[in-house]
């Protein structure tokens, strides 16, 4: 099922404090970029973020969820409506993720 427009709004709104978020929309699903990486997306009106080191600290007992078919394990964002704790997540995941390649000419 695709995700709504309206969640994909109140999660850009969440996240509205923080420097450069960006978001692709891929099959009905969208990719939410934190200053040129991924951190996550949003699948099926679900806030799922990679499985690192930092945001398994942040949140111990969510569960690991599979966005679709064939994808790796994330983790579920359960406290959306907590702005201070989503900022705190990204900016503690952030050094984790790898930067974009870059385009071959």
């Amino acid at each position: 099922m695709p995700s709504k427009k309206e969640y994909l709004d109140f999660i850009l709104e969440q996240l509205s404090e923080l420097s450069d978020i960006t978001y692709r929309a891929m099959m009905g699903e969208y990719t939410i970029y934190y200053q040129g990486r991924i951190i996550g997306g949003i699948y099926d009106d679900r806030l799922l973020v990679k499985n690192t080191a930092s945001a398994r600290r942040l949140m111990p007992d969510v569960p690991l969820e599979i966005p679709y078919e064939g994808a790796k394990e994330m983790l579920l964002v359960e406290d959306v409506e907590n702005r201070g704790f989503l900022e705190e997540l990204l900016d503690a995941m952030l050094d984790e993720l790898p930067l974009p390649k870059k385009k071959r000419k």
